[in-house]
This record gives structure tokens, sequence and C-alpha cells, in this order.
């Protein structure tokens, strides 16, 4: 493999391990639908080099997840469920926020919720 070739895959390898911290990690998720009464729950994501997300939403192990980095926005894609049905939820990361929405197919309404940071972001790896 030439030298300039090895280069950039490892300089493409590091880009692509960067893009994933700012998601990876605890976040808390208010899906109040009135401000009066605070509904919180948790959200724990790993995103991997290969594009996979895993970790839990609501309390519910991520089955099947994905991510992407395009045009300078960072997003999620995964599916859990309740035991009776699937929860398709997707969501950005917006500045120091995360902005989503889950549909839960089974109960046929949608949640449109916010996260915030519940501890401090891992360290870019070097």
């Amino acid at each position: 493999m030439p030298l300039i070739s090895l280069v950039a895959a490892v300089v493409a390898a590091h880009l692509q391990t960067a893009a994933v911290q700012p998601l990876t990690g605890a976040w808390t998720v208010d899906l109040s639908a009135d401000a009066t009464q605070p509904y919180l729950k948790p959200m724990n994501l790993q995103l991997a080099a290969d594009g996979t997300v895993t970790g839990d939403f609501y309390e519910s192990e991520i089955l099947a997840g994905r991510w992407k980095s395009q045009g300078g926005r960072l997003c999620v894609a995964f599916r859990t469920t309740d035991g009776v049905g699937p929860y398709h939820t997707s969501a950005c990361l917006v500045g120091d926020r995360v902005e989503g929405q889950t549909w839960a197919e089974n109960r046929d309404f949608v949640f449109i919720w916010s996260a915030i940071r519940s501890e401090p972001a891992p360290a870019p790896a070097r």
C-alpha cells in the first residue's frame, strides 16, 4: 500500500472516530408534554466507527441502530421495543443537545423530545 494511501486511511479512520464522540455517552431525555410535569428518561448511546449504534433508550435496549454524519449534522436512528411492539427513534445533535422523535408504532403516537448530556462527553480518541 503506498504511503499516501495509508496516511489517507488513517486520517479517515480518525475523523470517523472523532465524529461519533459528541453523541456517545449518557443523556437525559425530556419527554414532557407539559412543562409542569417533568417526564425524564435515560438514553445511553455508543456509536461505533462502522456506523452502528448500541446502548439503550427509555430503559430499552437498542436492537438496531445506525448513525451518519453529513452536511454538518450528526444523527442516529434506531429501534427499541416495550415487549409489545416497536419504537422507531431518530435524533440529531443540535449544539450541545439532542433533538429527536420516537414513533410508538403499536401505540399510534409520536413523542417529540430533547435531551441534555447527563455526564461529561468522553475524551476524543487519540
